[in-house]
């Protein structure tokens, strides 16, 4: 059986150009990055406004096992399984982060036929958006220490920097550092530490950014850090948003690729749902939207983070709900929620299915509270059986949920047309009465417990001291009324990782908020959820090699 990137090597690609005709974008609306990757410039973003919005299909999934349950795989099969419809659709993503890539769950452009490609640029190093991002986000931690050895005219508290360094790549002994040693013409010595680049506000900030002007405005307003007096400071107070901004304007501007299948594909932005709002940029969903008549995009991890937070987050901005959203389920990761251990799920077990299937049809009710139509697409693996498969199907038609079986890996867009086609009959149902999770005005310890027990089905929340002292801070100066980003794992709907299925009765534990003024929301931090990931004991690393012809091995 051939590997994800044999497949993607060995692909016919067109040029990027062609894949721009498809949409109506000529070679003037591309910045070309060799003959297949492209990013469109400003001037077609801003000619394509007139145009209509046509579908959007939000594609999610359960609380799914290290590996992964095949999200952007079957995202990608259902564009491609669209378009061999003939519906005119688009594929939005987010763009992969070195960390997992190298680490235990690989890149994100897909598998088996349903891929994106060139595969291994756009797990590697891609258009450098990553890159920027970085050094956008280390520049403003350069510029703040300058700021405060050079006299530190806005008696800024080198201990209240909330400021963190980044770096696209899991290493957990950077944590937490010491900078500034050394004397008196090295800075002044100070704690820090450094994030993963997709858990920076940067990250989120180039993601929710329409324009230039707002990417300035946004960047103005990170709070940095408190001065000695405990006043905000941000970057609008050092005077460097532009900056920042000249860092990030290619950045900003969203990647066209495309699929195995040819289907046009905006590879951009990558915040991680389960330390972040996990959603591709709003610039590519919103001009996808305006280029065809369909866009499946996805949103990270569960339906419990990824797709929580494009509901309650993205929405707002992108001012389009979903037609549809699609929750993608697997019979090994339900059978792990009804009590498996990992190296058992190849195995037949149907009363361990049964018994997982309550963490699935939570998130169907979950998805469900905001009034869009959910249909249910099952990955189907070779480990499979048919009465594992049979009984899925009849659990969730007992729900009155339409649901597909898929194998897009195996079959590419043929493996996604029942589901296609349930997803047009659902977005035809759809009656566009969307219902957010909670009104704008919500004080924010409300709208964490409205995720808490509607979402999560949590029992209650409980803040840590420090959490309860900054909530207060929050609403003294006027923060406590935007919108809530959760950090929690994503293998739970509790805070607690080894609560598999559909836990009851829990809390859940909020240890600190964390202010993202310029993204505009506040982060709660749950439980010991990591904002700077570790590597495991066998990373994929291992595994990689380049030949002497420079062809990449072992990316998956």
């Amino acid at each position: 059986m051939k590997t994800d990137i044999e497949i993607a090597q060995e692909s016919k690609m067109k040029t990027i150009q062609e894949v721009a005709e498809t949409i109506e974008l000529t070679e003037n609306d591309l910045d070309v990055y060799g003959k297949y990757k492209a990013k469109i410039n400003f001037s077609a973003m801003e000619r394509s406004k007139s145009r209509e919005d046509g579908k959007l299909i939000l594609v999610t999934s359960i609380n799914p096992t290290p590996a992964g349950e095949g999200k952007s795989t079957v995202t990608i099969g259902l564009g491609d399984a669209l378009n061999a419809l003939n519906k005119q659709t688009m594929i939005a993503l987010r763009e992969p982060s070195l960390g997992p890539v190298m680490g235990i769950k690989g890149g994100a452009t897909g598998g088996g036929l349903a891929q994106v490609v060139p595969m291994e640029d756009i797990n590697l190093h891609f258009t450098g958006d990553m890159h920027a991002i970085t050094t956008a986000n280390n520049a403003l931690s350069a510029l703040i220490d300058n700021h405060i050895q050079q006299g530190n005219q806005l008696d800024l508290d080198p201990r209240r920097i909330l400021w963190k360094r980044v770096l696209d790549l899991n290493d957990r002994s950077l944590r937490q550092v010491i900078v500034g040693l050394g004397g008196p013409i090295q800075g002044t010595p100070r704690e820090d530490g450094f994030d993963i680049t997709v858990a920076s506000e940067i990250m989120a900030i180039l993601c929710l950014a329409t324009s230039i002007e707002d990417l300035k405005l946004r960047l103005s307003q990170i709070m940095v850090g408190f001065t000695y007096d405990r006043k905000p400071v941000c970057v609008g107070d050092l005077k460097i948003e532009g900056a920042l901004a000249l860092l990030l304007k290619e950045a900003l501007q969203p990647n066209l690729v495309q699929t195995l299948f040819h289907t046009p594909t905006f590879v951009h932005g990558g915040p991680f749902a389960n330390i972040a709002h996990g959603c591709n940029s709003i610039l590519a969903t919103k001009t996808a939207l305006k280029l065809a008549d369909y866009v499946v995009t996805e949103a990270g991890f569960g339906a419990d983070l990824g797709g929580e937070k494009f509901l309650d987050i993205k929405v707002p901005a992108l001012d389009k709900a979903p037609d549809t959203v699609v929750i993608v389920a697997t019979i090994r990761a339900l059978k792990m929620h009804g009590g498996v251990s990992k190296d058992l799920l190849q195995e037949e077990d149907t009363v361990a299915l049964e018994k997982g299937f309550s963490n699935l049809q939570k998130h169907i009710e979950s998805m469900q509270r905001y009034q869009v139509p959910v249909v249910v697409a099952i990955n189907e693996f070779v480990t499979d059986t048919e009465s594992e498969k049979n009984l899925l199907v009849q659990l969730c038609e007992n729900l009155g949920v339409k649901v597909a079986r898929t194998n897009v890996w195996g079959l590419g867009a043929d493996g996604g047309k029942e589901l296609a086609q349930l997803v047009l009959k659902a977005i035809e149902e759809n009656t566009n009465t969307f219902a957010p999770l909670y009104a704008e005005q919500t004080p924010l310890l409300e709208k964490v417990e409205a995720v808490v027990k509607q979402i999560y089905g949590g029992e209650s929340v409980v803040l840590s001291t420090k959490a309860e002292k900054q909530l207060a801070q929050l609403k003294q100066y006027g923060w406590d009324l935007l919108p809530v980003c959760m950090a929690k794992t994503q293998y739970s709907l509790a805070d607690d990782a080894s609560l598999i299925g559909r836990p009851r009765n829990f809390s859940i534990h909020i240890r600190e908020f964390i202010p993202k003024l310029g993204a505009g929301f506040i982060v709660a931090l749950t439980s010991d959820v990591m904002t700077m990931p570790g590597l495991p004991k066998k990373p994929a690393a291992l595994n990689m090699d380049v030949t002497n012809d420079g062809k990449a091995i072992g990316l998956f």
